[in-house]
């Protein structure tokens, strides 16, 4: 669904990187998969699943087998995966030099040890993971949760990055995007806000039938790629 939703496998043998997919774990076998992030979701929250260190031993067996450049190790992921790009900077940041959050929030204790360059994507209109965070409007997940908002994320990131405030920002169309530069070990932080745009990966396939509308002025898959290009690690 992840492949089929972002597109990234075409990208990926077009640019000549490598791309994967891990599944998380769920009751149903490869149906209604999760991660857990600390307060969603679903099974893996349930069974408290070490999903940090499943995706380590994922990506030290991928460079075993690949010529991988270290420096340029990423991480993405929607809704549940945003969350989880952002457990995977806090606690792999020895190995992550950027990651790309669509629709997710930060939660809790965030101590990395390195700096790691961050570019968010969110919806203002988003019910799922609200832009300015607060207990979900439409919630799959059963689990109670209250969700901080975008720009507490994106604080904390400028912040453990050393970056220069204020932000360069400009807007087109729908299309906020605010930016940190000149940020310590080059991790700098970006965030592009959807006016009226939900819970979907922009200009993504929908995730489901009944998913928000993909449609947006960006297309996050060929933005954020073009943002990992220029942040490896130092």
């Amino acid at each position: 669904n992840a492949a089929r939703m972002t597109g990234f496998s075409a990208l990926a043998d077009k640019e000549q990187f490598i791309v994967v997919y891990p599944n998380g774990t769920g009751r149903l076998g490869d149906k209604i998969l999760t991660w857990n992030v600390g307060n969603c979701c679903g099974y893996a929250l349930d069974n408290m699943v070490d999903d940090v260190g499943f995706v380590r031993a994922l990506i030290e067996k991928l460079k075993r087998e690949y010529p991988i450049d270290p420096k340029r190790i990423y991480a993405t992921g929607i809704s549940n995966g945003g969350m989880m790009a952002y457990r995977l900077a806090c606690e792999l940041s020895d190995t992550l030099a950027a990651i790309a959050p669509v629709a997710g929030a930060l939660y809790g204790e965030c101590k990395p040890a390195h700096q790691v360059a961050v570019i968010a994507f969110h919806g203002t209109a988003d019910q799922h993971v609200l832009y300015n965070g607060g207990v979900p409007l439409k919630q799959a997940d059963s689990h109670p949760r209250e969700d901080k908002s975008v720009a507490f994320a994106m604080s904390f990131w400028v912040k453990q990055n050393q970056c220069n405030a204020p932000a360069q920002k400009s807007e087109r169309g729908k299309v906020i995007v605010e930016a940190y530069t000149n940020c310590r070990s080059n991790a700098d932080v970006t965030l592009y806000t959807l006016k009226d745009f939900g819970h979907a990966w922009p200009q993504g396939a929908k995730g489901t039938a009944w998913a928000d509308d993909p449609r947006a002025e960006i297309a996050a898959t060929n933005v954020m790629w073009e943002f990992f290009k220029t942040h490896p690690k130092p």
